[in-house]
């Protein structure tokens, strides 16, 4: 299989940026707290924490698009495709409509991200074998206890930021994860 079609290679690829990325504009914004700074306040921040924030955001929502598109003609019959490309849209909305956006934008476009990101996370038991099935399963669920409970105000002692990494987290490790899987059980080229 060409690894340009492979949908894993892309889900993979996004996930590593994202994470690498998040964490360089992390420590590019002076004074950034991980436990009382939102994720998307990095979007807002000193330059050039801002631009690789926003580059970073961007770029997974491309990259996750791609993966999404790959994996429908791969499966067709799967919603998790279809929840990933939301999820993908979303996350380009969060890149492109900063907290200070008007008409609440940013705020639904991190909707979007975070709650289709962990539903493909849940849904994705259908695709996998077992027991990554369970553990996939259990990331999304994680994710979405999480968001229900960041929407109720309710941090558990985290913080808004560490609540919202609960989120954030357990769907890019799925992609993580999803991108390893299907990248060692596509077709392997025949040697001659």
């Amino acid at each position: 299989m060409d690894r340009l079609r492979s949908p894993g290679m892309w889900f993979f690829v996004g996930a590593i940026e994202i994470v690498l990325l998040f964490n360089l504009s992390e420590f590019l914004y002076p004074g950034y707290s991980v436990s009382e700074n939102y994720i998307s306040d990095m979007g807002v921040g000193p330059m050039p924490s801002r631009a690789v924030f926003t580059f970073a955001v961007i770029l997974f929502g491309i990259l996750t698009i791609i993966a999404s598109y790959l994996l429908r003609e791969r499966d067709p019959r799967s919603v998790i495709w279809f929840f990933m490309i939301l999820s993908g849209i979303g996350a380009i909305g969060v890149g492109v409509f900063n907290e200070h956006s008007p008409y609440r934008l940013h705020s639904i476009f991190s909707l979007v991200a975070f709650l289709f990101g962990n539903l493909a996370a849940v849904f994705s038991y259908k695709l996998v074998s077992r027991p990554l099935a369970y553990f996939f399963s259990c990331l999304g669920l994680l994710g979405l206890t999480a968001l229900a409970l960041f929407g109720a105000d309710i941090f558990l002692d985290l913080g808004p930021g560490g609540m919202e990494r609960l989120i954030f987290y357990p769907a890019v490790i799925w992609g993580l994860g999803l991108g390893v899987y299907l990248m060692t059980t596509e077709e392997r080229p025949q040697r001659e």
